[in-house]
C-alpha cells in the first residue's frame, strides 16, 4: 500500500501548488483592480477548495505509507509551484531553478526508492503500546525540555532568530506527524471494518493533532512576519522533514530492520531534496516588510509544509 500513499501524497502536493498559484493570481488581479477584497473572488475560493482537497490527500497518505516516506515528498509542492509560477504567472526562470529542480527530483526518486516500504496497520492498541514505550517517553521528555528552553529564549530573552522560531515549529511538527499518522491509520482501519474510533487514544491523538497544528500556524505566522519567505520556506522544509523522519523512527520504529545501505541512500536523497529546495526558494522574489500581508495556508503535515502563506501586494 506504500505506492498508494506515495501517489496520494504527490497528487495532494501538486493540488496544493496549483491552489497556491490560483490564490496568488486572484490576489494580483484584485490588487490591480483595487476594488473588492480578495475573499469575494470566486477564483480565490476555487484555490481554497483545491487546497483543502490537497491537504486531505496528504492526511490520507499517512494511513498508507511510513511517515518518513511521506514527509520528504513535500518538496514536490515546491517543484510544482516553481513550474506553475514560471509557465502561468510568467515569473523569471533562473539557472539555479533548473539545477534546484533537478536535484529535488533526483533526491525524491532516491529517497522513495530506498525508504522503508513496509507500513504497520495502525490500530488503537498499537498506538497505545508505542505511546508508553520507554524510547518514545525519553524522546518526548527531551523534546519538551528543548521546546521550553527555546520558548524561554524566544519570549523572555527576546531572541528573534529564525532558527529558534523554526525549531519551535519543527518540535511541534514531530507531534503533528505522530498524531496525524495515528488518526489517519485508525480511520483507515475503521473503514476496512475494524472499528478504532471507540478507543480513547483516537481522541487523544486527534486533540494532539489539532493543538500542535494550531501552534505551528502561530509560530509560522510570526516567522513570516519577521523574515522573508525565501528564508522561511527552505528552512522549514528541512526542519520539518528531519523532525518527521525522527518521529517516524522513534515512535513507529520505521527504520527497524532496514539495511545500512538503504538508510544511507535515503538520507542522501533527503540531502539532495534539501539542496534543491534551497536553490529554488532563494530566487523567489522578496517582499518588502511593510508591503507584506499573509493568509494562513498551513500545510500540515505534509508538507511543509512549504507554502504556509501567500504573499500579496
Amino acid at each position: 500500500t506504500y505506492l498508494l500513499g506515495i501517489i496520494i501524497s504527490i497528487c495532494g502536493n501538486v493540488l496544493i501548488s496549483i491552489s497556491l498559484n490560483i490564490q496568488k493570481y486572484a490576489h494580483v488581479r484584485q490588487a490591480q483592480r483595487g476594488s473588492k477584497p480578495y475573499y469575494t473572488s470566486a477564483t480565490w475560493w476555487c484555490g481554497v477548495v483545491l487546497m483543502g482537497v490537497g491537504e486531505l490527500g496528504n492526511f490520507a497518505a499517512y494511513g498508507f505509507a511510513p511517515a518518513s516516506l511521506i514527509a520528504p515528498l513535500g518538496c514536490v509542492s515546491v517543484i510544482a509551484s516553481a513550474i506553475i509560477s514560471v509557465v502561468f504567472l510568467k515569473e523569471t526562470l533562473c539557472a539555479s531553478d533548473i539545477v534546484g529542480g533537478t536535484l529535488a527530483i533526483t533526491g525524491t526518486y532516491v529517497l522513495v526508492t530506498f525508504a522503508p516500504h513496509t507500513s504497520t496497520h495502525i490500530t488503537a492498541h498499537l498506538v497505545q503500546y508505542y505511546a508508553i514505550s520507554w524510547h518514545f517517553l525519553l524522546y518526548l521528555f527531551i523534546e519538551i525540555v528543548i521546546f521550553c528552553l527555546l520558548l524561554y529564549l524566544y519570549k523572555r530573552r527576546n531572541m528573534k532568530h529564525i532558527v529558534i522560531v523554526m525549531l519551535l515549529v519543527a518540535l511541534l511538527a514531530s507531534l503533528t506527524v505522530i498524531s496525524v499518522k495515528a488518526v489517519s491509520g485508525m480511520i483507515t482501519e475503521s473503514i476496512k471494518g475494524q472499528l478504532q474510533l471507540i478507543y480513547p487514544i483516537f481522541y487523544v491523538m486527534f486533540v494532539v493533532m489539532v493543538a500542535s497544528c494550531a501552534f505551528q500556524i502561530k509560530f509560522l505566522n510570526q516567522a513570516m512576519k519577521m523574515f522573508d519567505a525565501t528564508e522561511v520556506v527552505p528552512i522549514n522544509f528541512v526542519f520539518f522533514t528531519a523532525s518527521a523522519i525522527l518521529a517516524g523512527i522513534v515512535f513507529y520504529q520505521e527504520f527497524e530492520g532496514l539495511a545500512l545501505l538503504n538508510i544511507g541512500m535515503f538520507l542522501f536523497g533527503c540531502l539532495l531534496s534539501f539542496v534543491g529546495v534551497f536553490l529554488i526558494a532563494r530566487n523567489r522574489p522578496k517582499i518588502k516588510q511593510q508591503e507584506r500581508n499573509f493568509i494562513a495556508m498551513n500545510k500540515i503535515p505534509g508538507k511543509i509544509y512549504l507554502s504556509f502563506f501567500i504573499s500579496f501586494p
